[in-house]
């Protein structure tokens, strides 16, 4: 169930009612946990990009690695081909290639085009930074966090995720967190492969705060199944209990959303 819970957040596509320019939108290529507007996205993390006639329609991918095209779309950064999580007209999930950020920088930009049968979008510039720490949550940047408890349900309160099991967790808990844009790891991965092959941890340890309390952390790195995501591993700590326990990450000198939470009692 940990895993349906991850794979709903991170590929939680077609968000409608949201207005973009045509093609890939200015500023549309956005952290796919947070989506936060204006904020550099992470090599090697999940993106989302936002804009008109992406796709024919809506198809998830289920391959390992990843695969480069969907319903006939690619979206290549710098020229190199991204994995696709997802695509439908409005909205792609992709990975960010791992090389998108040169070696050794802290910032800088790739070029993004959306290529599908009939054309490719204007290259559009994206913004790229080292770090770009967010949490996977239920609706993106504002909602139950992808928190899971010892038993497979997500830390939030009973019946409050349609279709998917929940129950607050308990003080001293260990919650397996899913997260994104957390940076560079101790073994290189292949653009567009899982980590099932090595246990790979960050090469920093962002700080996990849970109601404003640092949470101890006993694994920051790469979850086995999903290409590009992160997973943590944190131990509750003794904060005040409740349905909506603000969860966040700092890490690059970025800070995570309060509005990701997650139920205590």
């Amino acid at each position: 169930m940990s895993k349906s819970a991850a794979k709903l957040a991170i590929a939680l596509g077609a968000i409608s009612g949201s207005v973009f320019a045509q093609t890939v939108a200015s500023g549309g290529v956005i952290d796919a946990a947070t989506f936060t507007v204006g904020q550099a996205v992470a090599p090697g993390s999940l993106v989302s990009i936002f804009g008109t006639s992406l796709a024919s329609g809506l198809a998830a991918g289920d391959t390992l690695p990843l695969s480069t095209s969907l319903n006939g779309t690619s979206v290549s950064f710098n020229g190199i081909l991204a994995g696709l999580d997802f695509v439908s007209t409005g909205q792609i999930n992709a990975q960010l290639p791992w090389e998108a950020l040169a070696a050794g920088a802290s910032s800088g930009t790739v070029t993004v085009v959306v290529t599908t049968p009939s054309g490719s979008s204007p290259p559009m510039a994206v913004p790229v930074a080292k770090f770009s720490p967010g949490i996977f949550s239920i609706p993106p940047g504002a909602g139950y966090a992808v928190a899971i408890n010892a038993d497979g349900s997500i830390a939030a309160p009973a019946g409050a995720i349609p279709g998917f099991p929940t129950h607050p967790a308990h003080v001293a808990d260990a919650l397996v967190v899913y997260g994104n844009g957390l940076g560079p790891v101790d073994i290189p991965v292949a653009d567009r492969a899982a980590s099932l092959d090595a246990l790979r941890h960050t090469v920093t340890v962002p700080v996990v705060l849970i109601g404003g309390q640092s949470a101890q952390v006993l694994f920051s790195g790469l979850t086995p199944q999903f290409p590009g995501v992160n997973q943590l591993n944190v131990v509750v700590p003794s904060v005040a209990l409740g349905n909506s326990v603000s969860i966040q990450l700092q890490e690059g000198g970025i800070t995570s959303s309060p509005k990701v939470v997650i139920a205590l009692n």
